[in-house]
């Protein structure tokens, strides 16, 4: 049981339920929150029935104040749906022709404020779609249909789609297929611009929090980087380290940065372990192999505009103000740019696993799954 009621599933599933309508899916111990409002993201879920522990980062103080900013609302929430690329001369974020700077940045209202209709939903799935439009930096208008089903899977769904036998441990296990539809009349080009689906997920950080990102081994020049931490400058040694195949990520919300892993490095995997809270988290997604083409996000024209990552994961801290959105860290992944016809059809699926529990057998999954121990993730900037 948790004793701080700020981290506790059923505190913020209460709290969140008198600002806006939810679905909760329930199987067991194991439950996760839903706003359709929010474009059906999934707000927190627990392991250990109402009184464990809220997985997913809530914007209290945004939620409460009944009030929308600009640029965007960030409610907060453990998965929820975007589109790429943010920046660049294809950027759904900026209108043509302004800089690209904080005052002219927008989150598209489909991805920030805008309802998406529930179409069927059970104890253990829920169904959201929205048709809608937008216009990129170039001037391309795209006409689509987003939908994105989330179902909570039983242990043997998670075993047979992960392999992970949870046995003897808590867990909170769901399953995402995320999908765009090009309703236009003209074929999605890429000297066009492209879009992406983008997941990202905002959870609560810790001092004790580490991101762990397997990685490919391989030549620079035919692979890329293992990691890039050129979103917001460069990242010190202390809060990022790539050794061997592995990349390792602090994420105690104290210190802005974001890192990205290329697609031909990309394991399909990739986690975080608070050994201050014992839990394991995992993302599971799996990208088609060889494709590079991934929207790239930076804000500037680009040589390259297809050329961005496949992972990411950001960690929140202060800006040069002193102001901060968080504290939250975020685990990310990006489908490849969706070049497609009239009525073709781009889907991008992902699974998140919350574990707890006896941490010689959370050991043995980080061990197998992630390819490091615990202990090495503990000891990584010790």
């Amino acid at each position: 049981m948790i004793k701080d009621s700020l981290s506790q599933y059923a505190f913020n599933r209460d709290f969140i339920k008198k600002y806006v309508p939810v679905i909760e899916l329930t199987r067991g111990n194991s439950s996760i929150l839903l706003v359709p409002a929010w474009q059906g993201r999934v707000m927190t879920s627990t392991a250990e029935g109402a009184n464990g522990y809220s997985f997913g980062w809530v914007n209290r103080a945004l939620i409460s104040s009944g009030k929308l900013l600009p640029h965007i609302n960030a409610f907060g929430g453990e998965e929820r749906l975007w589109l790429g690329p943010e920046g660049g001369q294809f950027s759904l974020f900026f209108k043509k022709g302004t800089d690209f700077t904080f005052e002219n940045w927008q989150t598209p209202a489909f991805i920030d404020t805008m309802p998406y209709e529930v179409l069927s939903s059970s104890d253990t799935s829920a169904l959201f779609r929205i048709e809608t439009e937008i216009e990129n930096y170039s001037g391309t208008r795209f006409d689509l249909t987003i939908e994105r089903r989330v179902t909570l899977l039983s242990e043997t769904a998670l075993k047979t789609m992960t392999g992970i036998t949870s046995s003897g441990l808590n867990s909170v296990a769901y399953y995402s297929e995320n999908s765009i539809t090009n309703n236009g009349n003209n074929i999605w080009r890429k000297e066009n611009g492209l879009l992406s689906i983008w997941m990202l997920g905002m959870y609560n950080p810790s001092p004790g929090v580490v991101v762990v990102i397997p990685v490919k081994e391989g030549e620079e020049n035919k692979m890329g980087k293992k990691v890039n931490d050129n979103y917001f400058g460069s990242i010190n040694p202390d809060r990022l380290k790539a050794e061997g195949n592995h990349v390792f990520f602090r994420a105690d919300g104290k210190n802005r940065g974001k890192i990205g892993i290329p697609p031909l490095r990309a394991e399909n995997v990739m986690g975080s372990f608070d050994y201050q809270n014992n839990i394991l988290t995992l993302l599971f997604c799996n990208l088609p192999d060889g494709i590079t083409t991934y929207v790239n996000s930076a804000w500037q024209i680009q040589e390259d505009p297809f050329s961005g990552d496949a992972f990411n994961s950001y960690n929140d801290g202060p800006l040069e103000d002193g102001s901060q959105m968080g504290p939250f860290y975020e685990l990310e992944t990006s489908s490849p740019a969706a070049a497609l016809s009239p009525g073709g059809k781009l889907t991008h699926n992902q699974i998140t696993v919350h574990l707890t529990g006896d941490r010689k057998l959370l050991d043995e999954v980080s061990t197998r799954v992630l390819g490091v121990s615990l202990e090495r993730i503990e000891n990584s900037f010790k």
